[in-house]
């Protein structure tokens, strides 16, 4: 089986890093999944808020990737739980809101939650891997 290459020109920017994507839609959450085990990284998936709250506790991601618009609790809720936590339990973890509401005021909201970036679907594979490299740069 050929492997995709990789996006990025280095690629130990993500290799061991690891990245929890967050969406309802198996689709999406495959595809960016696939996209960044490309780059090296170590990927968990979650179909839900509360499924993710679990995995971002007990796995500790370097970086959580998440979509607002979720059925039961959407992404602005879910930053705003994982934020009260504390450090150790992944209260910190630097993150990226992944939606369909591109908008300037969806942006906004997004990074008064707690996100640090923002980033409209369909999700552009290099502006992705892109933010995650300048996010995991900061932090």
């Amino acid at each position: 089986m050929n492997q995709t290459p990789p996006i990025s020109s280095d690629l130990s920017n993500l290799q061991g890093r690891r990245i929890l994507v967050v969406d309802d839609d198996q689709d999406s959450q495959e595809l960016l999944a696939f996209m960044l085990e490309q780059e090296g990284a170590e990927i968990q998936t979650a179909s839900s808020a509360l499924e993710a709250l679990s995995l971002v506790t007990q796995w500790q991601p370097d970086v959580l990737l998440s979509d607002i618009g979720m059925p039961q609790m959407d992404g602005y809720t879910l930053i705003r739980q994982i934020r009260n936590l504390p450090k150790e339990q992944g209260g910190e973890v630097p993150a990226i809101a992944l939606t369909a509401y591109a908008a300037e005021a969806d942006k906004e909201t997004a990074l008064s939650s707690g996100f640090q970036q923002h980033i409209a679907k369909p999700v552009d594979p290099v502006e992705c891997i892109g933010a995650i490299i300048q996010l995991l740069q900061k932090h």
